[in-house]
């Protein structure tokens, strides 16, 4: 199943650049490429919205080569664990985005 997140951001020309650069660095980690898509934008409050769909091939990679990182979040489901990783990895990457998982 596809992990989708909604991010917002306050200044998203910049940090989608920030998105699309981490992201290529993670598939390029995990041998998972093309493995991700972005949804359009739409903009409410001074906030740019967007999704982030995750495909199999890219998250289950992630999961895998970072399984030890994971269980470290003290979440209850694995979804939670992979936002708060997820966020965590944009974070360190310069992004400075709000993340939410979709249902």
């Amino acid at each position: 199943m596809s992990m989708v997140f909604e991010v917002g951001t306050k200044n998203y020309l910049d940090d989608l650049l920030s998105i699309k650069k981490a992201l290529s660095h993670m598939e390029t980690l995990v041998s998972g490429y093309n493995g991700y898509v972005l949804g359009e934008p739409s903009s409410k409050l001074g906030w740019t919205f967007f999704k982030l769909t995750f495909k199999p091939n890219l998250q289950n990679g992630i999961e895998e080569k970072f399984s030890d990182m994971l269980q470290k979040y003290q979440k209850n489901t694995q979804h939670e664990k992979f936002a708060e990783f997820m966020i965590d990895y944009f974070s360190s990457k310069g992004c400075n985005v709000k993340i939410k998982i979709v249902d």
